[in-house]
């Protein structure tokens, strides 16, 4: 029988923000003591927060402290550089808790499935965001020992990306949302207003010799159809030195968008955001934006790389579905980033549903073999699939731990376990898990690189930086769980 009041010990895989969303749920209530390892495979926490919203927005990116208020509670524990599936399998970890969360994210991209997708100059989204946000998976070391769970086609994809951004003037990014401006931002910035970010060394050594002129954005639906917030979107009509080009033909809005403008106030605010710069007459400035409504590729062309994207007109169907409407232009481009959405990546141990690319629940209780599982939960785009924004996720992991707090109430889910269970079986596979002060030291080394750059903080991108920054100065051990 558990002790009276002894703590609710819950594992969290994943310390992005649904993650510690999560963890932050669980510590503000007062109902169920408890006790919260929020586990991640890199040696830093936050996840997207640090990997995948530009290096130019501060603000959002500044959300990262109050996510590590959270790690910082008492009965909180962050472990970094633990991966789940290789370290210690899904069945081992569930042995020494009481209930685990995954918040493991999307981690893969949606591909267009066109003829000429896999030449060179042909990337991912995902993979170009992590690359300028200086993520270890796509800045692998010299000595590939430290490399210990990024995929090998991601080095050449980043190795790729690096290369291309020297030698593109024309660029087209497919896909209508945030990250699609995110992607533009970065390709048509000047080097010196990157300069201003906390953009790793050798990314901003790539960008600095960058000579993109044109950046083309594609949307296979009209623009009352967008994903973009609107103050992200306000950004790009306000970079200096670059014109934004839109054709007023593609502002013409059909029924259809007539009535999603007539519900939707972000789409309405698009939309005359738009329609104003279609207003501006171009000032002949040397690096242009294109925005390319009604339009999506059909084909990349060129011989080994990119030289060029063959697209057709689109419209809507009856059924509300895009169907072809007839030759459109070709682009020139050397360089192409899909940009049309994350996908979940099965976890070995977890069940995953394939067709959705998701973790199958109800209110965050995971269903495993048809039935619920008793001590498994699920939270953040694993959980619902890559929507919505940042703040979403914290709505979202209250769902998942109102289910979890329920079924301890009705003694689906009861106190076995203490949090050193988890301590011994990471320390008998040699596994030394990275803690706050170790983040804090990593922390501490980007800020003193930076101000030695005349910058607020550099990323360090490199796994062997990012654990040699962790280590005690004066401890070879010097990492703590």
């Amino acid at each position: 029988m558990p002790a009276e009041n002894q703590p609710l010990v819950v594992a969290i895989i994943g310390a992005g923000p649904s993650g510690i969303y999560a963890a932050e749920a669980l510590s503000q209530q007062s109902e169920v003591p408890v006790q919260v390892a929020v586990l991640d495979r890199l040696p830093v926490p936050f996840g997207l927060v640090r990997y995948g919203v530009a290096p130019d927005h501060h603000s959002i990116r500044s959300i990262r402290n109050t996510l590590e208020r959270t790690l910082s509670k008492a009965g909180v524990r962050f472990y970094g550089d633990v991966t789940i599936g290789r370290d210690v399998t899904v069945d081992e970890l569930r042995s020494t808790v009481d209930a685990v969360i995954y918040a493991f994210g999307a981690g893969s991209d949606r591909r267009l499935g066109i003829e000429g997708e896999d030449l060179v100059g042909s990337i991912a989204a995902p993979e170009f965001v992590a690359w300028y946000c200086g993520h270890p998976d796509v800045h692998p070391d010299t000595d590939r020992t430290a490399r210990r769970t990024a995929p090998d086609e991601l080095e050449l994809e980043a190795e790729r990306a690096a290369q291309l951004v020297a030698t593109t003037r024309q660029a087209v990014v497919v896909g209508v949302g945030n990250v699609a401006l995110d992607v533009a931002r970065v390709l048509i910035k000047s080097a010196d207003e990157l300069a201003e970010t906390d953009m790793a060394d050798d990314v901003l050594a790539s960008l600095a010799g960058k000579t993109v002129t044109d950046v083309y954005l594609l949307g296979r639906r009209g623009p009352a159809y967008t994903s973009f917030t609107t103050k992200e979107l306000r950004e790009i009509g306000q970079l200096p030195g670059v014109d934004v080009i839109i054709d007023e033909r593609d502002l013409e809005l059909d029924e259809s968008s007539q009535a999603v403008v007539g519900q939707d106030k972000v789409a309405a605010r698009n939309v005359a955001v738009m329609r104003e710069w279609a207003t501006r007459q171009p000032s002949g400035a040397s690096r242009r934006i294109h925005f390319r409504f009604w339009t999506r590729p059909i084909r990349l062309l060129g011989e080994g790389r990119v030289r060029a994207v063959e697209t057709e007109r689109t419209r809507l169907n009856a059924d509300g579905f895009v169907d072809g409407a007839g030759p459109g232009e070709t682009i020139e481009a050397q360089l192409v980033v899909r940009s049309v959405g994350y996908k979940g990546i099965e976890m070995p141990g977890v069940p995953f549903d394939e067709s959705t690319g998701r973790v199958p629940h109800s209110e965050g209780r995971v269903i495993r073999d048809g039935a619920f599982s008793d001590d498994e939960y699920v939270t953040g785009w694993i959980k619902r699939g890559p929507t919505g924004v940042i703040g979403t996720n914290k709505s979202d992991a209250v769902e998942t731990v109102t289910s979890l707090l329920a079924d301890v109430h009705d003694g689906d889910v009861v106190p076995r376990h203490r949090i050193d269970e988890l301590d011994a079986l990471l320390a008998s596979r040699g596994i030394h898990p990275l803690g706050m002060p170790a983040w804090r030291r990593i922390d501490a080394a980007e800020i003193e690189l930076g101000h030695s750059h005349g910058r607020e903080r550099t990323t360090l991108a490199h796994r062997a930086e990012l654990l040699a920054a962790a280590d005690e100065p004066d401890d070879e051990a010097g990492r703590e769980s």
